[in-house]
């Protein structure tokens, strides 16, 4: 999170956005489509997407391809959900297994929960701590803040949350769970959040009247 919350896109950003809307929209097009040239032909837009994101990134065309595999009917962007929950002035962050970096706990929101159980539940799964959604901090384009490149377009929800109990407890997805003091940040899983985000939460903190960032 910048001064300027709409962040400007690189050129890598430019295409990568260009490419994740011509997917959806060939997605959108297969499955209201009837005529079977037509389908054909949203296939191959598709694919050419797919091309375009494997190209902006470094995962391939086939790993990307089941990526939207299960994208059916109207495409539309993902929610990722992240709690922010302090301690003694220290935010809480877990280790991903996947990739060894630290991260505010959180994931793709859930079919069936609102954003505030589904940044709850999150929290209580990744790190063995029971809180309170209190704010929406932030929602975020996460094509404009930063992070490394993704098939899916996805919007990131920042909740500050209070802690009602439990305990520091790591999960299939976490190894590692600790609070960290706002100079003391460790290296972080960036496909999930960016040093600039945890210093804008610290901010947002120290400033409880400020209004939820947006873009």
């Amino acid at each position: 999170m910048s001064d300027d919350p709409r962040g400007a896109l690189t050129v890598i950003g430019r295409i990568i956005l260009a490419a994740q809307r011509l997917a959806a929209l060939a997605q959108t097009g297969m499955a209201y489509a009837k005529d079977e040239y037509d389908i054909h032909r949203y296939r191959e837009a598709r694919a050419i997407a797919i091309e375009l994101l494997a190209l902006s990134g470094d995962q391939s065309f086939e790993t990307i391809e089941r990526q939207f595999a299960p994208e059916v009917g109207y495409v539309t962007p993902k929610v990722d959900v992240r709690g922010a929950a302090f301690r003694d002035e220290r935010i809480l962050l877990v280790r991903e297994r996947s990739d060894g970096g630290w991260t505010l706990p959180g994931g793709w929101s859930d079919v069936g929960d609102s954003p505030s159980e589904a940044v709850e539940r999150e929290i209580r799964e990744e790190s063995g701590f029971v809180t309170r959604a209190v704010k929406l901090l932030a929602v975020l384009d996460r094509n404009r803040h930063g992070h490394p490149p993704m098939p899916l377009h996805a919007y990131k929800l920042f909740f500050l949350c209070e802690i009602l109990g439990g305990e520091a407890a790591p999960s299939s997805e976490t190894d590692e769970v600790a609070f960290f003091a706002e100079d003391g940040i460790p290296d972080l899983s960036t496909p999930r959040v960016t040093r600039e985000q945890i210093a804008r939460l610290f901010e947002h903190r120290r400033h409880p009247d400020w209004p939820a960032d947006f873009d």
